[in-house]
């Protein structure tokens, strides 16, 4: 049976819209402070805390390591959640995945460290991140989802970068806290408990993402597709995804690329570069990716109103080439330990590269999808991307490694990358039961 297409003219009340946004804010906040504290905190503590070993590269990597297996985890709960948000629901779904990961998150800032249980410390955090890592696997899709199918067609691409912000919001309060706390304790208190606050504080936003997400409706494309096809014996959301979307899947899998790939090397990676191989304060990357996540929640929406007008690919293009031109002059601008020139290349590398694809990736994918696959279609695509993209910084500090400290086969890695989700992009067509956007793809 053919997908059910958006209805012009059947939408949301205004208020019912605010309270669809707030919910998909609330859990892709949670899913962003979560990621990024891990990240900072695997850069900047995991290390000594529970990798201790007189050689500092080895330690980074085993930390950096720690980060990745999270992702690794996270292609399995997409492939799950994607399967029952596609059959049951968005919303409950998104509960699931909301508490999951809130959990897992606030429990991490209670492992000890491998000073006090030895080798029981690493594990235990290694179980924490997959299960993490699981619960974030079923969450971007559905969040995004939660916006986009409920938002006019005309203003998708505004709506649907609303909770995109999340992201920059959630860069910005993981490296406030960690900078506050950085800034206010003593090295000493910093690693004996500060690092941990961070992580405690997750509870706060799962308390309040759990109330939001509770009282918010069921998506409106996914109520007419129940309703076209309650009666309906169908296969398995993920096989009727290869069967009927094979190239769209493979080409968003290729898409998705640049923007983790960049937003991991530009953020956790190049905080720990800044810090330890130019050995310069950690205030330094700490307050530019500050300065460049808040610039990022005015520049998300921005994008996505500006797609509107322009095609969500156009701007996605731009962001991949972006990354291509500026995958060396990163690292060259970050070499002149200048603090103003670094913020500045924070700046700008974070918000013309990764925010700008990453602004625009739902819906550009949700037009790549019909209904009845798109949650899995969705988290297929963006968790086993982010693969590559988690370990991006355990690559990057190997790579570093490989050159003596040298950063241009980091540079080379994020070039080539960049390269190939440009290629994808521009391959990319919607599918046949989205033409009503295919104007503005």
């Amino acid at each position: 049976m053919a997908e059910i297409e958006h209805v012009p003219g059947k939408e949301l009340s205004g208020k019912a819209m605010r309270r669809v946004v707030m919910g998909s804010f609330a859990g892709a906040l949670m899913e962003w402070y979560d990621f990024f504290i891990f990240g900072t905190a695997a850069g900047l503590v995991f290390a000594p805390l529970f990798f201790p070993d007189r050689d500092p590269f080895i330690g980074l990597i085993a930390a950096f390591a720690t980060f990745g297996v999270g992702f690794l985890s996270r292609p399995l709960g997409g492939i799950v959640f994607g399967h029952f948000g596609d059959k049951v629901g968005r919303k409950i779904t998104l509960i699931w995945t909301l508490a999951i990961v809130g959990s897992s998150t606030f429990l991490i800032g209670f492992i000890p460290t491998y000073q006090d249980i030895g080798i029981w410390a690493p594990i235990i955090l290694m179980v924490l991140r997959l299960v993490q890592g699981f619960g974030l696997g079923g969450e971007y899709g559905g969040a995004a989802l939660m916006t986009i199918e409920s938002a006019p067609e005309a203003k998708r691409g505004f709506l649907g970068s609303l909770p995109q912000t999340a992201a920059s919001v959630g860069i910005m309060l993981a490296t406030g806290v960690f900078a506050l706390c950085n800034h206010f304790l003593t090295q000493e208190e910093f690693l004996a408990w500060g690092w941990r606050i961070p992580f405690w504080l997750s509870a706060i936003m799962l308390i309040v993402g759990m109330f939001i997400r509770l009282h918010t409706e069921e998506t409106l494309d996914f109520k007419k597709q129940k309703t076209a096809v309650s009666q309906e014996q169908s296969a398995p959301p993920l096989f009727e995804l290869f069967r009927k979307h094979p190239r769209n899947i493979l080409l968003a899998l290729g898409a998705r690329l640049a923007e983790s790939v960049s937003s991991n090397i530009i953020n956790a990676f190049g905080i720990v570069y800044i810090s330890s191989q130019l050995a310069l304060s950690r205030d330094i990357p700490l307050n530019g990716m500050l300065i460049a996540s808040a610039i990022g929640i005015v520049c998300c929406p921005l994008i996505g109103w500006i797609s509107d007008r322009v095609g969500q690919r156009k701007m996605y293009l731009f962001g991949a080439g972006f990354c291509i031109l500026f995958a060396f002059p990163f690292f060259l601008l970050l070499d002149t330990k200048s603090t103003l020139i670094i913020w500045c290349c924070m700046i700008l590398g974070y918000n013309l590269g990764p925010t700008m694809m990453f602004a625009v990736q739902p819906t550009l994918f949700t037009r790549m999808f019909g209904t009845r696959v798109r949650y899995t279609g969705l988290s297929f695509a963006y968790q086993f991307s982010a693969i590559l993209g988690g370990l991006s910084p355990l690559i990057a500090s190997s790579l570093l490694a490989l050159g003596g400290g040298k950063p241009w086969y980091v540079a080379l890695f994020l070039f080539v990358i960049s390269i190939l989700s440009f290629i994808c992009v521009w391959l990319i067509e919607p599918h046949s039961d989205n033409k009503n956007g295919a104007n503005n793809i």
